[in-house]
């Protein structure tokens, strides 16, 4: 890590901790939405780790994960330096939407330009400001709407390292997927960035046991990376069950619409032809019975109680 750092025209010296908030667009009220930007830098060089949530500004559990992490200090690095944002969308967390006030999602502007649409112009600015300066990137997610995501790693294919701190971070599920077009993952994998992005929960939801997971799984990372030890009051919560890598999952919709009910546990293992769930009228004169087409384990599950035909309902890992 070089000796002098500057980011958003601050001087990070090291040993200090910093809160930098970024000024790079207005409402059309001209009212400023800053973005604060927690910096911590150690005494002793290392790597250098961004911790990130809130692309999506609905995906509030992501958010929660990084408060806890600034809250018990375990941003304070031993070694290296430890960047944590836990909003990047405040827009869309003021509001509690996805997307940025231009209507655009955040993560489809990537890696952005400096004369384009809001959401692009930030995304220029993130990865200009921000990511260049890192080596490691940690991104939270949840489920969209009231899709339930178990906890699970994406990583980008045929990357050895990325895979053993997937293995590392340790939650139960670690997917290989291709990085999609104009991602934040995509454009930080491109410009040479080790990137985790971990799912899990739904949007606006908190839930203990996905953020207990990410806490626990940040601070695996540190501790691989040299970065930071396992803070000795830090109890993880540990499923007890052996890590699933897949590359190949489908999901399962609705083949009907009406009054919906799971009859599966989101995190284990499924069957061909296995039921998961009913799908009725509110009369009580009619009931579909939803089957699994192929074995492997559920990894997302829908929450909603009614759903319309074509509603995603259920993601099925199928296992290397």
């Amino acid at each position: 890590m070089r000796k002098d750092i500057t980011i958003l025209g601050e001087k990070i010296k090291p040993g200090k901790t910093y809160q930098i908030k970024s000024d790079i667009a207005r409402l059309h009220t001209r009212t400023k939405i800053e973005v604060p930007i927690i910096i911590s830098r150690a005494k002793v060089d290392g790597p250098c780790v961004l911790i990130s949530a809130g692309i999506h500004g609905d995906e509030v559990n992501g958010v929660e994960i990084v408060r806890q992490v600034v809250a018990n200090k375990y941003n304070i690095p031993d070694a290296g330096m430890i960047i944590c944002v836990p909003v990047v969308n405040v827009f869309g967390f003021l509001i509690k939407t996805r997307e940025f006030p231009d209507g655009k999602d955040l993560n489809r502007s990537f890696p952005g330009a400096k004369n384009g649409s809001l959401a692009s112009k930030f995304a220029h600015f993130f990865m200009n400001e921000i990511v260049v300066h890192v080596d490691y990137c940690i991104d939270f997610h949840t489920g969209g709407d009231t899709r339930f995501n178990y906890p699970q790693i994406r990583i980008s294919d045929d990357d050895e390292e990325t895979f053993n701190l997937a293995k590392t971070f340790g939650a139960k599920f670690v997917k290989y997927s291709s990085e999609r077009e104009k991602s934040f993952r995509a454009s930080a994998v491109a410009s040479g960035k080790k990137v985790l992005l971990y799912e899990g929960g739904k949007a606006l939801n908190i839930n203990p046991k996905i953020t207990n997971v990410g806490v626990t799984g940040i601070l695996n990372v540190l501790e691989s990376l040299g970065v930071k030890k396992m803070p000795s009051d830090h109890i993880p919560l540990h499923d007890g069950v052996k890590q699933v890598v897949f590359n190949e999952s489908k999901w399962i919709r609705a083949n009907a619409s009406g009054m919906y009910r799971s009859l599966v546990e989101n995190g284990l293992p499924i069957k061909k032809g296995e039921v998961i769930g009913l799908i009725t009228d509110p009369y009580g004169f009619f009931e579909r019975k939803i089957k699994s087409p192929v074995s492997g384990h559920v990894i997302c599950l829908n929450h909603s109680p009614i759903v319309n035909q074509g509603d995603a309902i259920a993601h099925i890992a199928i296992k290397l």
